[in-house]
């Protein structure tokens, strides 16, 4: 059976991000162990003006109506201040961790080592156990603290894929732009899933 992939989702604007990870995955019968920080809950508010349930079974319940796929795959969500959760330890394997999408804030929690929530503990155990930790950053423009953040975590092993579509696939709708990102981050851990017109030489 294939290990789990963490998902976490951060306080990043870009929920669809999440979303359509989420729906590619499941789609794909893998499995995922889920956490969204507590600053996800208010963009859910401000995004979509919805409260995302604080339970995790009923949160179960809603990723899966938002992206649309009701029993393919298996979702267990956690609660992000359940520090304890079997994602907080080296001990509970995976195939690793995608922060999806990924605050500055949680960037720099993360890469000064805090784990002061169950999403930031999981991401520092996926570095210190030397599995893939990637990193989808949503900001712009970026300062120094930033970009000094992030290649903290690059210097620390994770991989950086900032949410920037390409234009050669010709995308014709949002979701086409969404999903060369999330096809992007989850090549990242050789997860073929997503449906995207990949790069061709050009014929001259």
């Amino acid at each position: 059976m294939t290990r789990p992939l963490i998902v976490g989702v951060s306080g990043a604007s870009g929920l669809i991000y999440a979303v359509r990870t989420l729906k590619h995955l499941l789609t794909a019968d893998y499995s995922i162990e889920l956490v969204a920080s507590k600053a996800a809950y208010m963009v859910w508010l401000e995004e979509e003006g919805i409260k995302m349930p604080i339970d995790p079974i009923a949160q179960e319940e809603f990723w899966r109506e938002k992206c649309g796929v009701e029993s393919l795959g298996k979702l267990t969500c956690h609660a992000f201040g359940n520090v304890g959760a079997n994602i907080a330890s080296g001990s509970f394997r995976t195939l690793g961790m995608l922060v999806i999408p990924c605050s500055m804030s949680t960037v720099g929690k993360i890469a000064a080592g805090l784990s002061s929530d169950l999403l930031q503990r999981s991401a520092d155990v996926q570095l210190k156990e030397g599995r893939k930790l990637v990193i989808v950053p949503r900001e712009t423009p970026l300062n120094l603290i930033h970009l000094r953040n992030l290649t903290t975590l690059a210097e620390a092993g994770a991989r950086i894929v900032p949410a920037t579509p390409a234009w050669y696939h010709h995308p014709k709708t949002i979701n086409d732009l969404v999903d060369f990102v999330v096809a992007r981050a989850l090549d990242q851990f050789d997860i073929d899933c997503v449906k995207i017109d990949r790069w061709k030489e050009p014929i001259l």
